[in-house]
Order: C-alpha cells, then structure tokens, then sequence
C-alpha cells in the first residue's frame, strides 16, 4: 500500500510539472513567436514545440523531485 502511495506522488508531481510546464511554455513560445516575427503556421508549430518541450522538462523534474522525497514513505 505504501508503494502505490508513493508512486501517485511521483504521478502527481510529474502531472503538476507537466501542467505548469505547459502553461509557462505556452507563454514563452507565444512571445517568442512574435518577437522573432515567425511566419504565418511555423507559428503554431514553434508555440506547439515550445510547449511541449517545457511540460516535459519540467515534468521530469518535479517527478524526479517527489521520487527523491517520496523515497521516505517506507521508512518510519
């Protein structure tokens, strides 16, 4: 039982990075794409990669993270 705990931890931390991850990259690609000048669909197509590459970068963090903190559960 104290596994699968600690397993939706790491799930949900992986779930919240991506999430935040998303919305920041969503942001950033937007502004990039406009200040560059980017044309016409490689817009969206810049926004899209921009997106996704930061939900899982950030995703893989803050999974790692609570993997690292919820390596404790068994213990105690």
């Amino acid at each position: 039982m104290a596994r699968d705990s600690c397993l939706a931890r790491v799930t949900a931390g992986a779930a919240m990075g991506g999430a935040v991850g998303g919305a920041v990259g969503a942001v950033y690609g937007t502004y990039e794409a406009i200040r560059y000048k980017v044309p016409g669909l490689l817009k969206i197509r810049h926004i899209g990669q921009t997106t996704l590459g930061s939900a899982a970068i950030f995703g893989l963090f803050l999974g790692a993270g609570n993997f690292i903190l919820a390596s404790h559960c068994g213990e105690g």
